[in-house]
């Protein structure tokens, strides 16, 4: 329930930025959604843990069939990143998903 949850929720945050999003059924491939907007498409992978440090074994490519792929990762205590996949990830590490949503161009940030 609580990886739904994380999935709903990062979800909601792209469509309220303009952007269009497919859920993957079952969510048993590489990504979770798939989101579009302004001739833009990114692969996500979405993952949420209660520690302070979340270990990845998925898929590590930055790219999925030639467009973006990014995790996203919801730490428990509120914080929500969005990075090209790494084994470790903290929430340190990436960008915070708001300022991904507001400044991603395709590729990099403006």
């Amino acid at each position: 329930m609580k990886g739904y949850r994380a999935e709903r929720n990062v979800k909601i945050n792209f469509v309220k930025n303009g952007w269009k999003v497919i859920r993957a059924g079952g969510s048993l491939g590489e990504y979770d959604i798939i989101a579009f907007k302004d001739g833009r498409c990114i692969f996500i992978q979405i993952k949420s843990t209660n520690r302070k440090k979340f270990y990845y074994y998925g898929y590590m490519d930055d790219q999925y069939e030639g467009f973006p792929f990014r995790l996203v990762v919801h730490f428990d205590r509120g914080k929500t990143v969005i990075l090209p996949p790494q084994k470790i990830v903290s929430e340190e590490d990436g960008v915070g998903l708001d300022d991904f949503l507001l400044r991603w161009d395709g590729n990099s940030f403006q």
